[in-house]
């Protein structure tokens, strides 16, 4: 196999087993053979195929997105970025949310701008929860990405006729139906020969699933050993169906369906117990995440957009819960949602010091991974996967320069990433896809989103245009 050497890079993320984290490295070597890393820090003495000069750049573990929509959500921009049911505690998901879908053609352009993107702001891993289309599994392996398929199956559908009640349409038995699809597809990503193909279980919403949905999923990712992940605690709406339907927190409900553990996952997990906005008799959902081992996928750009935040991120993490990072909705940039992290967190907890960066970056690297099972993605070691990150710190953003990824995070993002390899593969160079057209894609998304708008009045129960719904910033001028 082909051993590759990054020379004399200017700094190095490196993960330090004995200190179980991230530690900074100066003017040091990576080499990385076929799939595996080689060697970290120091200078390289073996032989090697290729040499990359690492000069003027900063070696970074490939981030680790555990959450996010691919099929759909890139089409909602210029959409979606204000809207919020003001009837239903600010969130879009019952009366927007249906409203603005890609039709079959636009699904695998909408999907290609968000690998493009996820790309390009350093993912190199990626939990894809959608719905299954075809095309997908061709799709998302030739993207390049280190690529998790979560099929998302329901038993019910949500909508709202008035604005300010969510219902819910019941059908078990196609929710049956729709997850046996779901783990005829997975049987396909297990069999694939790559490596870089894995999978998950994933019923999509905790009030759109029966409880024998959610514990036969469970069951599913407990025989087949991969992760399990269920949308729950993510809007005020459903915490008080939740309470409704059975008394008792969302958290505390999945409990008593022994789902959580280790290898859960909570999609969002922001309406929790001690949340101000649900005013609910503190039963200790931190605790119980904690004890049996629980992760978190946190998401805050899609939710802060909307005046909600988690709170907070820093509290969590002092709990002693694993979280990951995703990025759910766009923007489909993992750098910018780091930076969000950051600074939502530090608002909702009045304290500057409530996370540190280095807590956002464990999170999208370290706690990413742990939560999908893995301890070789998400850190530069020997006989980890080569999945890596090249950032150009001599660039103007990132300078004057002092902490790279401070500089990264809070004023470069992605305009400094320059180089991005997958599993030894190189994905992006000079900061552009080498596995997609992403502007071909992206125009054809803009079509798409055309297409989309006329459907809109048909769709809403008030029999708004999309106008209405969602003005522009301005209204058209004349001459």
């Amino acid at each position: 196999m082909t051993i590759t050497l990054i020379r004399n890079a200017s700094w190095i993320v490196a993960y330090d087993a004995k200190a179980k984290g991230h530690v900074y490295l100066r003017d040091g070597d990576v080499a990385y053979e076929g799939d595996r890393i080689l060697q970290v820090g120091g200078s390289y003495k073996g032989k090697a195929d290729a040499t990359i000069d690492g000069r003027g750049k900063m070696v970074m573990p490939g981030l680790v997105n555990i959450h996010s929509h691919p099929s759909s959500e890139a089409m909602c921009k210029g959409w979606n970025d204000e809207l919020g049911s003001a009837k239903m505690y600010g969130t879009a998901l019952y009366e927007f949310m249906p409203l603005f879908r890609c039709d079959a053609a636009g699904v695998k352009p909408c999907a290609q701008v968000t690998y493009s993107e996820l790309l390009m702001s350093g993912v190199t891993t990626l939990v894809d929860m959608s719905a299954a289309w075809d095309g997908w599994f061709e799709t998302f392996k030739a993207s390049g990405l280190r690529a998790v398929f979560a099929p998302m199956y329901r038993s019910a559908r949500w909508y709202t006729d008035n604005g300010h009640l969510a219902q819910y349409e019941w059908d078990a038995k196609a929710g049956e139906k729709a997850m046996a699809q779901a783990m005829k597809l997975l049987d396909q990503v297990a069999a694939d020969a790559t490596g870089r193909l894995s999978g998950m279980v994933s019923p999509s919403q905790i009030d759109t699933c029966t409880p024998e949905l959610i514990q036969a999923s469970y069951e599913e990712a407990e025989t087949r050993k991969i992760p399990f992940q269920i949308h729950a605690a993510q809007s005020v709406v459903e915490f008080h169906e939740i309470t409704r339907r059975h008394g008792m927190t969302p958290v505390e409900w999945l409990e008593e369906l022994d789902v959580l553990g280790p290898f859960s996952i909570i999609g969002h997990g922001i309406f929790l117990d001690h949340h101000s906005s649900v005013k609910w008799p503190a039963t200790d959902d931190m605790g119980a995440l904690v004890e049996t081992g629980t992760n978190v996928a946190h998401c805050p750009i899609v939710f802060q957009r909307r005046g909600i935040a988690m709170q907070s991120f820093g509290q969590y993490v002092a709990a002693g819960i694993n979280v990951g990072i995703g990025t759910d909705t766009y923007p489909h940039h993992m750098l910018e949602e780091l930076r969000a992290v950051c600074i939502g967190s530090r608002m909702m907890a009045e304290d500057v010091y409530d996370v540190r960066t280095s807590d956002a970056f464990n999170a999208a690297t370290l706690g990413s991974a742990k939560a999908l099972g893995r301890d070789d993605i998400g850190r530069l070691a020997k006989g980890a996967k080569a999945d890596i990150v090249l950032v150009d710190v001599t660039h103007p953003m990132m300078r004057p320069l002092r902490d790279p990824l401070r500089s990264l995070i809070y004023a470069a993002g992605e305009r400094a990433v320059t180089t991005v390899i997958v599993d030894g593969v190189t994905v992006v160079e000079n900061g552009k896809v080498l596995t997609m057209d992403y502007a071909s894609a992206a125009a054809e998304l803009e079509e798409a989103q055309r297409r989309a708008e006329p459907n809109v009045k048909g769709l809403d129960w008030a029999k708004r245009d999309h106008l209405e719904i969602s003005p522009l910033t301005f209204p058209a001028g004349r001459g």
